[in-house]
């Protein structure tokens, strides 16, 4: 997203006596030997192997690890250009490529030929895996406060419960220029650091993947969150029209496919009210989270259908009126919005009843000097500028960063074994959480069927769209948090509801909400129903 899209993940002392893993290096018969220097490093693919287990709903379950990098190539390199002299050719087979770092994990005793495999991703744009791998899925997980801060190491790590490994095999990549992955060549953030770069490379790595370890005739899926529900819909797309594939789900979670709607940057946008109503649930659930409603409703999800009710009648005319909305409308509309969100109605009305997500986590507990989280509002810290517009910090990414960094660095390095090569000076790279591109990143997008990259914010929903058209038995899972103010639950609803699909399509999308945020596997129950949901979606979805 333009707006930093969080994700989490982490590690803990004594990891070796809590996972029962151990780990091999390959031998040269076995990988690419490790080439002296760590330019030609980052430019060949590397592999190491382990072994381990975790016990997952009361099964153990023993699975390899592979660790490594593919190499992608820019988008539009040819491999029959390689090595022109011809300027013309050299400029439409740029040189730039991107090292992609991934861990997997194949659960032994299967037969790949049945055995699901599911790609996992973060967004960003330009975050790396570690928050789905060390939070959600992985066989071991990272335990974190549940709406507040984790204190600071010792960090605990356990066998993951609720990690689908169960069901599929599963497959983490980080973006390229995360992880320890790297950029290397002339232009390589403008090679890969843009919307269809981005996913040209996801696609070629996926493909590239399903070679190399033979996974061709496997039950595939993708899992993306955030940015990468953006990533996915344009993968699973290209995957069908240039590569041949199809899969079998794609699962997304806090879904964003249409910028239009963000609720970040809406007041750039003048006259466009929408995201201000595909918002207004996520903002009445954090309000009765923290009880701040004047007449606080017992239950969450009946009165969240009567905000989602009044979002689309009543407050959607009064936005349409504009600056000829009456002075009684203006009030009645004020007065029913403090009623959902808590907020004061003179605040309401000085604001024309429009209200953008930073300044609803600024304002609504804003005498106590606190902010909410803005990727998960049942989050709150204390105010860094008590009389600033926007908090200046996502207390939610404050509360659990370190725990998850911590966790994955001991866990790649003393257990996966990788991280600590001899190519590299004193034998350590960095894993990098993040690429920090949002700034570089072009926000530009060439929909299906277009001539050209369309301009303005990206709207991938006709990717999708293409997708399940060409492949009409392709399912589709939506995952969403009610106290998700940075992809709204709503906005997620919405947008499945106005694919340009047949109707009869629209019953291959399945839709899960969750008392949680932005990342759903924060709060352990969401956690277990997310693995049901989709462990349940994975097993009815192929033969």
């Amino acid at each position: 997203m333009r707006t930093k899209i969080l994700t989490c993940s982490l590690l803990a002392a004594g990891l070796l006596a809590a996972t029962s893993l151990s780990a091999r290096a390959e031998t040269p018969s076995e990988a690419t030997k490790v080439p002296e220097g760590a330019s030609r490093f980052l430019t060949t693919p590397q592999k190491v192997v382990s072994e381990g287990a975790a016990t997952i709903r009361g099964q153990h379950i023993a699975y390899q690890a592979v660790t490594g990098t593919l190499i992608v190539h820019a988008q539009g390199w040819d491999d029959s250009d390689t090595g022109s002299k011809d300027e013309k050719a050299d400029k439409k087979n740029p040189d730039a490529v991107a090292s992609i770092f991934y861990v997997a994990y194949f659960k032994k005793g299967t037969h790949p030929e049945n055995r699901p495999i599911t790609f996992v991703y973060n967004g960003g744009p330009g975050s790396s895996s570690v928050w789905m791998h060390m939070g959600a899925f992985g066989p071991h997980r990272i335990v974190t406060a549940d709406d507040t801060h984790t204190p600071a190491a010792p960090y605990h790590l356990i066998d993951n419960n609720d990690s689908p490994l169960d069901a599929t095999d599963l497959v983490f990549i980080d973006a390229p220029g995360t992880g320890f992955g790297r950029l290397v060549g002339k232009d390589k953030e403008k090679a890969f650091y843009g919307t269809d770069p981005d996913a040209a490379a996801f696609t070629d790595f996926i493909a590239q993947f399903l070679t190399r370890f033979n996974r061709f005739n496997s039950p595939k899926y993708l899992f993306g969150e955030s940015y990468g529900t953006t990533r996915s819909a344009i993968i699973a797309n290209q995957l069908a029209s240039e590569k041949g594939v199809d899969l079998n789900g794609v699962m997304l979670l806090s879904q964003i496919l249409d910028y239009d709607n963000s609720i970040d940057s809406v007041k750039s946008n003048p006259s466009v009210d929408q995201p201000y109503v595909l918002a207004l649930p996520s903002f009445a659930a954090t309000a009765w989270y923290h009880h701040k409603l004047p007449n606080q409703p017992k239950d969450l999800k009946p009165f969240l259908s009567e905000v989602e009710h009044f979002a689309l009648t009543d407050y959607t005319s009064a936005l349409q009126d504009g600056t000829s909305i009456s002075d009684e409308k203006l009030e009645q509309t004020a007065q029913k919005l403090h009623q959902y969100t808590g907020l004061p109605v003179e605040y309401l009305k000085k604001a024309d009843l429009r209200v953008s997500g930073g300044e609803f986590a600024k304002t609504l507990l804003g005498d106590d000097g606190m902010d909410t989280g803005r990727l998960d509002s049942r989050f709150s810290g204390p105010s860094i500028d008590p009389l600033g517009q926007t908090p200046d910090y996502d207390p939610q990414f404050a509360a659990m960063q370190s725990a998850y960094v911590s966790a994955f660095n001991d866990f790649v390095r003393n257990t996966l074994h990788y991280g600590t090569n001899p190519a590299f000076e004193d034998g350590y790279q960095e894993y990098k959480v993040n690429a920090h591109s949002i700034g570089k990143w072009a926000f530009v997008h060439k929909q299906p069927g277009s001539g050209r990259p369309a301009k303005g914010a990206p709207n991938v929903l006709p990717d999708l769209a293409s997708a399940m058209k060409q492949n009409p038995s392709l399912k589709i899972m939506l995952n969403q948090g009610y106290y998700d103010l940075g992809t709204p639950f709503f906005e997620g609803i919405y947008e499945m509801q106005h694919l340009p699909i047949p109707r009869k399509l629209a019953s291959n999308i399945e839709f899960h909400q969750y008392e949680s945020g932005h990342m759903v596997y924060a709060h352990a129950p969401a956690l277990a129903e997310l693995h049901d949901n989709v462990v349940n979606f994975i097993n009815k979805t192929h033969g």
